[in-house]
C-alpha cells in the first residue's frame, strides 16, 4: 500500500504528517522528504513530520522533522503543532495534555480551541533558550557567553545580530523596513555563513511597539516561509533580552500571528493555529 499523509498548514507554513508504520520499507527519509516537498514535483510543503507512539512513560507520541532539502530539524514549532493536530484530528489522542519527544527534548501541547472540523488552537512548551557560542552552535574568536549586537561581516556588509539555540540555531536581525534591504538575500547568505557551522534560521524583527513584532523569516533548510513557530519564539526572545518588549507578546508575520510568552521558570510557550488541507496517497 502507498504511504497515506495528510497535510496541514500553521499559519500557510505546510506540513505533510505521516504516522511511521505507513513507511514500512522507506529507508531513505531524507530523500522521501525532498520528493515529497516538491511544489512541482511532489505534494508541496515546508517539510515533513513524521509521528509514531512512543515507547516510554515519559512521552506518549515521538515526532522526527525532516525540510525540504532532505535534512532534519532539531525542532519545528509549526511542525510539531501540524503532527500534534493531527493526531487529536484522527482521535488517536483526546487527553487535555499531549507529551511529544522531539530531537531536541520533550515538548507539552494543551489543546485550547477547535474551530470548525480541522482547525486547532494549541498552546505549547517548547523549551528553554541557550545563548552561548558553543550551543548555538557560532564560531568567534573567543567563546561568547551571549551573542548580542554582534557585528557579522557578510556580503561585504556589517550587520548586528543577535544568535541563540531554540530548538535550532537562530540569528536574529532589527530592521525599521523590510522593503529598505534585501532580506531574502541577505537571510540566504546568513543561513550558509561560516561562523554557523550548522547553518542557522534567519529572522528579520521590525519592533512596533512594546508588545508586537513584525517579522520575515528565512529558515534553514527551507527559505522564505510565511511563518515559523521557533524562529518567532527566537526572535521574541532576541527582543526581549535587547529590552525591545514585554515578556509577553504578539508576533505577526505574512501568514498570521502567534502569542509568545517568556516565563520566569525559563519555559517559552507559544500559542497557535494548526489547520488540516487533505488526505492523500503517496503514488510515487
Amino acid at each position: 500500500m502507498p504511504p497515506r499523509f495528510t497535510k496541514f498548514h500553521g499559519l500557510g507554513n505546510d506540513y505533510l504528517v505521516i504516522e511511521s508504520e505507513q513507511l514500512a520499507g522507506i529507508i531513505d527519509l531524507p530523500a522521501l522528504a525532498r520528493r515529497i516537498c516538491d511544489r512541482h514535483y511532489g505534494a508541496g510543503g515546508d517539510g515533513i513530520a513524521i509521528v509514531s507512539r512512543s515507547q516510554t512513560d515519559d512521552a506518549d507520541f515521538n515526532v522526527r522533522i525532516f525540510n525540504p532539502d532532505g535534512s532534519e530539524a532539531g525542532m519545528s514549532g509549526n511542525g510539531t503543532r501540524c503532527a500534534v493536530a493531527y493526531l487529536y484530528y484522527n482521535q488517536l489522542w483526546t487527553a487535555d495534555e499531549l507529551r511529544l519527544n522531539t530531537k531536541t527534548g520533550l515538548k507539552r501541547y494543551f489543546p485550547r480551541e477547535r474551530l470548525g472540523m480541522g482547525k486547532f488552537v494549541f498552546e505549547s512548551e517548547l523549551g528553554q533558550p541557550q545563548f552561548d557560542t558553543d550551543s548555538i552552535p557560532m564560531r568567534t574568536e573567543q567563546p561568547m557567553d551571549r551573542v548580542v549586537g554582534y557585528p557579522l561581516k557578510v556580503g561585504g556588509q556589517t550587520v548586528q545580530i543577535t544568535a541563540l539555540l531554540f530548538g535550532n540555531p537562530h540569528c536574529c536581525i532589527f530592521v525599521d523596513d523590510f522593503d529598505a534591504i534585501e532580506w531574502r538575500r541577505l537571510g540566504r547568505n546568513i543561513e550558509n555563513h561560516a561562523q554557523f557551522p550548522d547553518r542557522v534560521n534567519v529572522t528579520f524583527v521590525r519592533v512596533v511597539n512594546n508588545n508586537t513584532l513584525e517579522l520575515r523569516i528565512w529558515e534553514r533548510g527551507v527559505g522564505e516561509t510565511s511563518a515559523s513557530g521557533t524562529c518567532s519564539c527566537a526572535a521574541a526572545i532576541a527582543s526581549m533580552v535587547n529590552e525591545k518588549v514585554a515578556r509577553e507578546i504578539k508576533a505577526v508575520m505574512p501568514g498570521g500571528e502567534v502569542k509568545i510568552k517568556w516565563r520566569d521558570d525559563g519555559e517559552v510557550v507559544i500559542t497557535g493555529t494548526a489547520e488540516v488541507v487533505y488526505t492523500a496517497d503517496w503514488l510515487a
